[in-house]
């Protein structure tokens, strides 16, 4: 063991299924002491060879290091995980995919149990773990003292974006990103279902598409901006009454071509009730206020 390896912070992580795993791999690469524990032991077979310490139980995992990070299923196997272990003075990094109710509970849990806590939404899939130019990062929330305190590991499998105080905050940015990267997953499945009986290559529209997609992104800032002034037609460009005017040939182009409107309709109906609600002048900001409940 070098003199390097020595001065890197030392990781216990619980999880080793396929992002638990390049995490690990990402730790050991860059020269941490890494503990590891999963449930079926044979997963971390692989990583002794690399030099990583295999525990009997996530009992004994806990117990070696301060810095504890887990990566399991599912916010109740965290719960099944970690039961009857003694967390006191333990830096509790929690990177199962939970929701924001779950990631606050779950902070609350490891305060009572001598736990400091810190939540992550990994916004990454695992073959971008541990490569920097892949672009991978972690949402990160709950306690600043643990953020900051071990900024650099945490850096080291993806990048790291610390959200604020609230635990429940980085698993609601990650929902927030991911139902947005969804929303565009299926204006993307519905324009290829438009051009799938014709003599069109697919191929051909993709960079079409991408690029038509990256064009609209920056839409997102003028949504932001409108929404913290609570005017809505503040730059309006293609205000409401003109869009919804325009929904009809979206949908008839949809029947002529035999395809489903589904994944249109909900939100052309939210746009003609914003109409019928709101003033024609606005941009299709004030849909989301219908969204709230």
């Amino acid at each position: 063991m070098t003199q390097n390896t020595v001065e890197k912070t030392p990781v216990t992580l619980l999880g080793l299924g396929a992002m638990g795993t390049a995490l690990a791999r990402a730790w050991l690469a860059a020269g941490h002491p890494l503990t590891v524990w999963n449930r079926s032991p044979a997963r971390a077979a692989a990583l002794v060879a690399e030099g990583a310490h295999v525990a009997d139980s996530a009992a004994e995992a806990v117990a070696v290091n301060p810095l504890v990070v887990v990566c399991l299923l599912d916010d109740a196997s965290v719960g099944e995980a970690l039961t009857g272990i003694d967390l006191t003075g333990r830096d509790l990094v929690n990177l199962t995919t939970s929701t924001p109710a779950q990631a606050r509970a779950r902070a609350e849990w490891a305060r009572a149990h001598g736990a400091r806590y810190l939540d992550g939404g990994i916004m990454a899939v695992p073959p971008m773990i541990g490569v920097p130019e892949a672009g991978g990062y972690v949402f990160y929330s709950g306690s600043q003292e643990v953020f900051e305190g071990h900024r650099e590991t945490l850096g080291v499998p993806a990048g790291t974006t610390y959200v604020g105080q609230d635990a429940g905050f980085a698993a609601l940015h990650d929902v927030a990103l991911l139902s947005a990267m969804y929303g565009m997953f299926a204006g993307a499945a519905h324009a290829f279902a438009l051009i799938r009986k014709e003599d069109i290559d697919p191929a051909s529209l993709a960079p079409l598409l991408a690029d038509w997609l990256v064009a609209m992104a920056p839409a997102v800032h003028q949504t932001a901006d409108q929404l913290r002034s609570g005017d809505y037609t503040k730059g309006v460009v293609s205000n409401l009454a003109m869009q919804v005017a325009g929904t009809p040939t979206f949908l008839s182009t949809a029947e002529q071509q035999g395809v489903s409107p589904e994944l249109l309709t909900p939100y052309f109906e939210l746009m003609r009730r914003r109409l019928a609600e709101g003033s024609g002048e606005e941009d299709l900001t004030g849909v989301i206020d219908l969204l709230l409940r």
